[in-house]
């Protein structure tokens, strides 16, 4: 075992952790052996211990967490997937939780408790030393989504008129201070902050230097009801590493990282994803209930449409019974118009998440987009009026498809972009809902433009 142990490829090429660990993993869980547990998990970092946390089965993950004891890194459960966190929160005893929530620092071990039933809550946190009881209880008290959900309070915070010696000095010797920071934030009696400092510039100081001599003003200040979103989008737009967080009263009360920023743009553009596929908040590892219930409604709600495009096309019934090849190629153009309009549907969508598209250059983009789907439609009008002249021998039909799918190509551009920023001016998320109405506009414009041309010139 110890020789398989050496030869064990942890990664792949990507990066992932192969299928040949995990089963030596659920192997080593099932045989009961403990040393080998720990002997195959004892490099993996806390982000890679998660991963194989979630591949495990449900009968498995709190085997490994009860097996590795002591040198289970706590670092990982923060890493988690939602479901497999709140699956793992219920089945662990309360003190393990209460352990790993002492060593995690305020933002992550919040996360760990959220969502926990208020009695398990309390009795977690009454075994948590009273200072940072109190922090988690302040964070709780503020919506979801927000900064003060996110935030670390464990900070390094100094009085302007401290020398660069005593800023050291203060830094090196005080316990309570985080383990890693980037920035020094300078504050008056009141504990308002006026500005902060980078600690390579503090490094590069005499030490007799006063620190309000060199303190930088503060740009981007958050507050603790600040939106998630919002704070991501600044971090992004000005490549921030960290920032501070005010309360009510102005006062600082923690502070923000960019590694729990690139959380949030990476559950935003996982949203916006899953939204853009009529799909709920699940991932790979949710129950099969909750799957089926994040994706059951948008697919009743596509059936309604499908249902009015049926309507649509039984208005032409006549016209299909006398003209077999209006039902051979109508499915085409209704085809063509929906990938055009989910195109352009997907990066107006994108757009507006990253504010690139607001009300400044909506009509310069709403005209290229019109300029695109006219030429996409007289291309692809080309070539499948041909395809069907070839085929059926009516140089008339070339004519009516050629028509249709001009008109539907360019409707898809139109909707493609204007039902998500009609949506988005409602404050109505476009990556919930666009999908559905796109599709049945393509769909209805295909079918009434192509089969009414038809009706109205071939019989």
């Amino acid at each position: 075992m110890a020789d398989e142990l050496q030869t064990l490829i942890i990664h792949d090429s990507d990066g992932a952790l192969t299928a040949a660990f995990v089963r030596s993993v659920s192997s080593a869980l099932a045989e009961d052996d403990n040393k080998a547990v720990r002997s195959l998990t004892r490099q993996l970092h806390a982000a890679d211990l998660a991963d194989l946390i979630e591949q495990l089965r449900r009968s498995e993950r709190v085997d490994l967490i009860d097996k590795l004891g002591r040198t289970f890194d706590v670092e990982s459960l923060p890493e988690l997937d939602e479901d497999v966190r709140d699956e793992l929160m219920k089945a662990l005893p309360n003190s393990v939780i209460a352990s790993a929530v002492r060593k995690l620092e305020t933002d992550d071990a919040l996360y760990l408790i959220e969502d926990l039933a208020d009695e398990d809550r309390e009795e977690i946190l009454k075994k948590v030393p009273r200072t940072e009881r109190d922090a988690l209880k302040r964070a709780l008290d503020y919506p979801e989504d927000t900064a003060g959900r996110l935030m670390q309070t464990e900070f390094v915070a100094v009085p302007s008129f401290w020398t660069v010696g005593q800023t050291i000095d203060f830094m090196r010797k005080d316990d309570d201070l985080p383990q890693n920071f980037y920035e020094v934030y300078v504050v008056d009696v009141s504990y308002h902050t006026t500005g902060w400092l980078p600690v390579s510039h503090i490094l590069r100081q005499s030490r007799d230097t006063l620190i309000k001599d060199f303190m930088q003003p503060h740009t981007n200040v958050f507050s603790v009801t600040d939106s998630d979103s919002d704070v991501a989008y600044k971090f992004e737009q000005y490549n921030m590493a960290s920032a501070a967080v005010i309360d009510e009263d102005g006062r600082l009360v923690g502070t923000l990282t960019i590694d729990d920023m690139v959380d949030v743009i990476q559950d935003e553009a996982e949203e916006d994803i899953l939204h853009l596929g009529g799909v709920g908040q699940e991932d790979i590892t949710s129950s099969i209930f909750t799957t089926t219930r994040s994706r059951l409604g948008w697919l009743l709600i596509n059936l309604a449409t499908a249902i009015f495009a049926s309507w649509i096309i039984s208005l032409f019934d006549a016209s299909i019974e006398q003209m077999v090849a209006l039902a051979i190629l109508m499915p085409i153009v209704a085809s063509m118009g929906g990938n055009a309009g989910t195109q352009t549907m997907t990066v107006t969508v994108r757009a507006i998440a990253t504010r690139d598209l607001g009300a400044a250059n909506a009509a310069q983009v709403i005209g290229r987009e019109t300029t695109v789907g006219i030429i996409n439609g007289l291309i692809f009008a080309t070539v499948l009026g041909l395809f069907s002249w070839w085929w059926f021998g009516s140089d008339l039909l070339g004519i009516v498809i050629a028509v249709a799918m001009i008109v539907n190509m360019l409707a898809a551009a139109l909707a493609g972009i204007l039902i998500p920023l009609a949506l988005d001016h409602h404050e109505i998320d476009p990556a919930v809902s666009s999908g559905v109405f796109v599709t049945t506009v393509t769909d209805v414009v295909g079918f009434f433009a192509f089969l009414g041309l038809a009706a109205w010139w071939l019989l």
